[in-house]
């Protein structure tokens, strides 16, 4: 099974929210990662390759994806909220998403234990295989609906009525998050 992690981000911390869409493309793409592994090899032994790219993937969502949901529930949705009523249409898509964040948050427990079990032990058990399998077909259906109404609805809306300010202290927060330098308009770049 060939497993192609990691592809380079475009834009930086100046454009934050096109840069948490960016950040959907990783999500998707560990994700599919792992919902690959899980039908494909159903917990059997893994080989190197297969064991890292599980890995890889499992770290993304230890270490990053958390960042990532802070960035809209710390950054970008309460300052949708301060706005009142130009952005009371979004209020209800900010609630069902941070919805989606706690059950994603819970599955995603399950599958770090789960995940990391295969990894360190090399080979799943059939009903724990099955389980990580309907978990991570599970947080594939969130996220499809999730990433769709962020990117096609929210990020829009945020960038339209937030003013420019707020956008650059939501990069700069985004920035701080990670620990790394926030790029300026005068052509600085964050390290990736």
């Amino acid at each position: 099974m060939a497993l192609l992690i990691g592809v380079p981000a475009g834009s930086d911390f100046t454009e934050p929210l096109a840069l948490m869409s960016e950040c959907h493309r990783r999500v998707e793409r560990f994700l599919g990662v792992l919902v690959r592994a899980a039908d494909e090899l159903s917990g059997k032994p893994l080989n190197p390759e297969e064991r890292e790219a599980i890995a890889t993937s499992l770290r993304y969502f230890r270490d990053a994806a958390p960042k990532h949901t802070q960035d809209e529930e710390t950054s970008v949705f309460p300052r949708l909220r301060a706005l009142g009523e130009p952005a009371r249409e979004a209020f209800e898509t900010m609630d069902r998403l941070e919805g989606d964040h706690a059950v994603a948050d819970s599955a995603h427990a399950e599958v770090q234990r789960l995940g990391w079990q295969w990894v360190e032990q090399g080979e799943l058990a059939s009903e724990e295989a099955e389980q990580l399998r309907r978990l991570l077909t599970g947080l594939r259906q969130i996220y499809e609906r999730h990433i769709q109404v962020e990117d096609e609805v929210l990020f829009p809306l945020a960038e339209r009525l937030l003013p420019a300010a707020a956008q650059t202290e939501i990069g700069k927060e985004m920035a701080a998050r990670r620990g790394v330098r926030f790029a300026s308009s005068l052509g600085d770049t964050p390290p990736r």
